[in-house]
Parts: C-alpha cells; structure tokens; sequence
C-alpha cells in the first residue's frame, strides 16, 4: 500500500500551493499590463557605419574579461531580414553576443533595422552585393584587419552564402551559418502558399510596398497550429517561477516581433529560392550573374536544429553537400529555433561549438585594444 503522506508534509505542500498561486496571480497581472518586461539587446554597442535603415554595430569588449586576449579577424553576423537582431542578446546572463564577447571576439553585427517605402525596391542584389560588402570593408577599417569571420542567422545565411558564392574573392576567413534553409519545399503553408497555392507575394505587400510582419508571424505561427494553447498550459504551470517568466516575455515578445520584408526582395525570394528552389535545383543568378554554391570554399559550418518548427530539419539537411569547401562540416542539435542561441542548450553545446570552431579559424591576439 502506498505511504499516506504525514500531515506536516501535506500542510507543507498547502503552503507550496497557495504560495505559488499568490505568484502566479501576481506574475499574470505583470503580464497583462506589460509592467516589468525585461530589457533585451542590452550588450553595449557603437554604431560604425549605416545605410539607409541599417546598421553595423560594433560591440564594446572589455579585454580583461578573457584574459587580455581576443582572437582575430573579428566576426561579422549578419542578422534575418524578417525578424528582430536581438534574440542574439537577449538578456544579461542568455547571450549569444556575451558569450562570443567573453571568449575573446571581437563581435560587429548588420542589422536592418525596420524596413518602409525607401527600401521596397531593394533586392537580395542590393543585400548581397552592396550592404554585405560595405560592412565588410567598414570591419575592416575598423579593425585593421584584412579578412573577417562571416556569420549569417537564419535567412542572413542566405544572403552570406549568396555573397560568398558571388565572391569567391571576398575577405572571408571563415563562413558559419546557423538555421539556414536551403530547400524551400519544407518551408511550410507559408512558402507552399507561394509555391504551389499560386499567390503573388503582389497581393500581400502594404502601401509602402513591403510585406507586413503580420503575415510572416502568421506564417510561422501556421506551422505548429497547437504551439500557442500548449505555450500557455506551460505558462501556466510555471508562472509562479520569476525566472521563467522574464524568460518567457522575451522569447515570445522575439518570436512575435517581425520587421516588413522588403517588396522586391520578398518577390525574388518567392521567386528564385521558393518556386525554383534555386539553393538546391542550383538555379541562383545575383546581379545578372550564375553563381553555384559549389563555389563557396572558404572554411564552413551549418549549425541545424532537429526540432526547429521555423526552419524544419529537412530544410537545411542538404546545404552541407551543396556547399563546396573541402573544409566543411554540420552541427546538429536537439533544440528549437530559437534554442541554438538561446537557454541552456545553446550555453553548453551550440555556442561552445561555434565558439571551437571560430577559434580554430582564428589566432589570439594579445594586448590588443578594440577600436569603436
């Protein structure tokens, strides 16, 4: 038979219970009222260079965090045109940019910013082979170095495998990317609304001729259908717990936090990476130009997630073999999108990974100062 509990346990977990409630009542009316959200993308910067609504930040280092040595040529990340940069710094303490910080990079990063009717115009020509490159040559001022290590997030590691391809030439010590899709069949209702549901990306574009984040949140939110009642049965559970409750208002605050993606950009995509899907069926032109992923040489990783619901495993299963660098390799990990760079899958395996292999590209410079 089982043991009946002694009253003294069964008043302790009363106690446990009404205490949790109390928190729970109080932790809800902070989230309703949006009182106490945490900061994100805290991390201090410098801005160094800008284009129309982009920026390339620089991030301040302290050089006696690691010991007076930090590793060059600096790394450049080049972020998604769709959704905000700061999930790479979300929080103090669940950084992806601290922790590249505290090993001793000398971290830049491109982001740009909220796109309006200026930027409508703008193709994946214009990222690929202007924006990128300025910020390459503005690192390179910079820092005095002569090549960077290039990062792309997610759909940014598109575009720095289309730059990459298109200049074989290109400073580049090293290339990374982390939950980059390649081939666009698993994309999801929202790729397949375009690529096989027949709608023109012209149909969805706003008055400033951009598409809406409303529809890419709402794309993404049709791949996992039952995602947001089981987001709040978590919630509920736990959110008499301070921590996971910051954690959660900054995560979803992220996920539910898109930019417009620029028109003729977003008609390309749908166009040479969704219908042809070029990445694959090796059908990619920039600028009037053929260009192969075959071509990228340059020492590579692509960082992939098996439970990544935004960009599914079998949409970046194939990049590791289309890529053409004899120096190339895959990380796969059991994590969510958002897991590869934030909580603690991404502190103790996914960043220390990209971390080792930075390093083995890099050599450590001792005493050296961090210009801003």
């Amino acid at each position: 038979m089982p043991s009946i509990p002694s009253p003294q346990t069964v008043l302790d977990r009363v106690r446990r219970d009404v205490e949790r409630n109390a928190l729970r009542a109080r932790n809800g009316l902070k989230l309703v009222s949006g009182v106490d959200r945490p900061g994100v993308g805290q991390t201090p910067k410098d801005v160094v260079w800008r284009r129309g609504r982009s920026q390339l930040w620089h991030y301040r280092n302290d050089p006696d965090t690691h010991g007076g040595v930090r590793h060059s040529p600096p790394l450049l990340i080049v972020f998604s045109l769709v959704s905000r940069s700061y999930i790479l710094d979300l929080t103090p303490g669940n950084s992806f940019v601290e922790q590249l910080l505290a090993a001793g990079f000398d971290v830049y990063l491109l982001d740009w910013g909220e796109p309006d009717e200026r930027d409508a115009a703008n193709t994946l020509e214009d990222y690929v082979d202007d924006y990128i490159p300025a910020a390459i040559d503005r690192v390179l001022e910079v820092s005095g170095a002569d090549e960077v290590n290039l990062f792309g997030y997610c759909f940014g590691g598109d575009l720095t495998l289309l730059h990459a391809a298109h200049h074989p030439d290109a400073p580049l010590r090293s290339l990374t990317v982390l939950a980059t899709p390649v081939d666009f069949r698993h994309m999801g209702p929202l790729a397949d609304v375009f690529r096989v549901g027949g709608l023109e990306v012209s149909s969805v574009l706003d008055a400033d001729g951009n598409v809406p984040p409303r529809i890419v949140v709402q794309g993404f939110r049709a791949l996992t259908p039952t995602a947001e009642v089981t987001r709040y049965v978590t919630l509920w559970e736990r959110l008499w717990n301070d921590e996971y409750v910051a954690g959660y208002q900054a995560m979803t605050g992220w996920s539910d936090d898109h930019v417009p993606f620029p028109g003729a950009a977003a008609e390309e995509t749908v166009r040479m990476l969704v219908r042809d899907n070029g990445m694959v069926t090796d059908r990619l032109a920039v600028g009037g130009d053929r260009v192969h992923l075959a071509d990228v040489q340059v020492p590579f990783l692509t960082v992939r997630a098996d439970r990544d619901h935004i960009v599914p495993p079998d949409a970046t299963a194939p990049l590791i073999d289309l890529v053409g660098s004899p120096d190339k390799h895959e990380l796969r990990l059991p994590a969510g999108h958002m897991g590869l760079v934030v909580g603690r899958t991404a502190a103790k395996t996914t960043v220390p990974q990209i971390i080792d292999f930075l390093r083995r590209r890099s050599e450590p410079v001792a005493g050296a100062a961090q210009g801003a």
